[in-house]
């Protein structure tokens, strides 16, 4: 999934709304950092100060080589100058130095703690924030989000400061040196600026057009070679050449029209804004020889006017980064301000372990946004240790239910009791430590196996690890690698098999040491050996536990103490095995004949 970069960070008006949560990103600077950051900002007015006094500086150095003196008296002069250019050089350099080192300083640090509150409160999101929002737009408040608000309060607000203090500053210096100068200034060059910003942004929206279509058709490739073998087993290489031929030829036609307007806005500058400043250059050459004004005078007004008309232009785009980082703080700022689980995070081990006796009582639930009930008054009970299976047809609500034991969504109808309690009024952080999940599809993390295994309990010591992995049958595969233990599994687990992940995954579990095992189909898409040595990882692992197991293939659960059908979010049946395949007309003996047909289930 492509990364979000600053060009798609929403803008937000610059209005009360927004800046005062923009200011609300002050709350993560410390005192200390809120002093250095004054301080910072006075070394910036000190920066835009120094910066004007360069055109005066160079006004002074023409007037002093200009005819009219002795020549001991233009040499002096002139030193006297160029020592004060050096004294300027020097305070720039020291006043920018200290001003970016106090700035980056205390973003870094602000920065720091809002990356932390951030992630704390993305991980007290119930389940549903994430089934709702996609990763890679979650990504992008880490990424571009953070790293535009960074960059702003490195550098755009500084040079929006800067910039319009250069203005404020410039203009005052324009009618000091000279008033008539000064107006016929403001006459032309704000309005050809004004013109130039308007233009720019035209262009800009449709180079944004072209970078949009350019991105779509970069889809188009990477969807045919990630379809390769679709597109020649379907031997749509014809269309899919007429598709990229299409979308390429939009770009030719709008990349063709940028640049005419590109070439416009060339010409524009060419005529515009450079015959304004020649004529201002004419018309202070008539003041000067009229006397009206010295020569160093003028030199010094056409650099602050360039100053300023330089500065008017880069205005324009610091307002819209600092509206790109409005936008950025409503994003981030609307992760924060979610309301999360009740969640109490504490690296303890915990000091309540649950019996595991499970009751489901009158339990309906529907997904957020969505009118469909998912289950409806489903009601079963597990004693402590023992095994309740669940089965049902696709979309019968079975991974869901598990979902619901785990505390991940909470029902919108009965409840769920622990050892008698409603577990509504549990501590999640408690309860999800009593618990541990083997889900059908096992990802894992791109550390090393050893790693993996330790997340089951990060406290653990290495012999506990060790153990976990041979009870999971996995110390002798993990022992055939190279690295062994310190073996990395790659993205996801990449490097694994389905078994071996597996495998890894019960060993997590079994060193969690819960009270309440779920198992989310965990066998169902392996090999009938690697379902073997799961199984028995699995037999282990469910030992003076209550598991609940949702299973796919029915020939694992036969042992259960107590099994419930599911159908369409209901319990349709429920007992032993034996009990249930004595009903001839029933659900569960229809599954299991289906499966003794197609070989998927054994008789043992």
């Amino acid at each position: 999934m492509a990364r979000k970069t600053d060009r798609d960070i929403p803008k937000a008006p610059i209005n009360r709304s927004n800046l005062m949560r923009g200011m609300r990103l002050f709350r993560y600077i410390s005192t200390t950092d809120r002093w250095l950051f004054a301080l910072g900002t006075l070394f910036l007015l000190l920066t835009a100060a120094t910066a004007l006094l360069f055109p005066r500086l160079t006004g002074k150095l023409v007037d002093a080589a200009m005819p009219g003196s002795n020549q001991a008296s233009t040499l002096a002069q002139l030193k006297e100058v160029a020592v004060w250019f050096v004294y300027l050089f020097l305070a720039q350099a020291v006043f920018s130095f200290l001003r970016i080192s106090l700035y980056v300083r205390v973003t870094e640090n602000m920065v720091f703690n809002l990356r932390k509150d951030l992630f704390h409160h993305l991980l007290l999101q119930p389940m549903s924030f994430f089934t709702q929002n996609r990763g890679g737009d979650l990504m992008s408040r880490f990424s571009a989000d953070i790293s535009q608000i960074q960059d702003t309060f490195t550098t755009h607000i500084a040079m929006f400061l800067r910039q319009l203090l250069i203005i404020v500053g410039g203009v005052v210096m324009l009618f000091f040196t000279s008033m008539k100068l000064a107006q016929l200034m403001l006459l032309s060059i704000p309005v050809v600026v004004v013109i130039s910003l308007f233009f720019g942004r035209y262009i800009r929206r449709i180079s944004k057009d072209v970078q949009d279509m350019t991105g779509q058709n970069n889809v188009i490739v990477d969807e045919v070679i990630t379809g390769i073998m679709n597109v020649k087993s379907f031997t749509n290489e014809v269309f899919e050449k007429r598709r990229f031929g299409q979308s390429a030829g939009h770009i030719r036609k709008e990349s063709i029209y940028r640049g005419m307007l590109r070439g416009a806005f060339s010409s524009f500058i060419i005529v515009c804004l450079f015959g304004a400043m020649t004529w201002l250059i004419y018309m202070g050459l008539q003041l000067v020889q009229s006397g009206d004004m010295r020569i160093g005078d003028m030199i010094q007004f056409m650099f602050v006017t360039g100053f300023v008309g330089g500065s008017i232009g880069g205005l324009a785009e610091q307002y819209v980064q600092i509206q790109r980082t409005l936008g950025a703080v409503e994003r981030v700022f609307d992760v924060i301000d979610r309301e999360g689980e009740p969640l109490k995070f504490s690296e303890k081990p915990i000091s309540t372990r649950y019996q595991g006796h499970l009751q489901v009582q009158n339990l309906s639930f529907s997904y957020p946004n969505r009118d469909v009930p998912v289950l409806q008054d489903v009601s079963f009970e597990a004693k402590s240790g023992e095994m309740l299976a669940i089965v049902g047809p696709s979309g019968s609500g079975k991974s869901t239910l598990a979902s619901i034991l785990l505390g991940l969504y909470r029902p919108t109808g009965g409840q769920l009791l622990i050892d008698g309690v409603p577990a509504s009024t549990l501590d999640l952080h408690e309860l999800r430590s009593n618990m541990a999940l083997v889900p059908q599809e096992v990802i894992l993390f791109g550390g090393s196996i050893y790693d993996n295994i330790r997340y089951g309990r990060p406290s653990a010591e290495k012999e506990e690890i060790l153990r976990a992995a041979e009870q999971a049958h996995a110390h002798s595969f993990i022992s055939s690698f190279p690295q062994g233990y310190e073996t990395v599994v790659g993205d996801r687990g990449i490097r694994l098999s389905g078994g071996q992940r597996q495998r890894v995954a019960i060993a997590r579990a079994i060193l969690k040491d819960p009270s309440i095992l779920v198992l989310d189909e965990a066998t169902s898409s392996l090999d009938s050996e690697s379902e073997r040595l799961v199984q028995d990882a699995l037999n282990t692992l469910m030992k003076g536990r209550t598991s609940v197991v949702i299973a796919h293939r029915l020939s694992t659960i036969r042992k259960a103490d107590r099994i419930i059908v599911l159908d369409q979010g209901r319990v349709v049946e429920s007992g032993s095995h034996e009990s249930l395949m004595a009903n001839p007309d029933g659900l569960y003996h229809r599954m299991c004949t289906l499966q003794m047909q197609s070989g998927m289930y054994e008789l043992e």
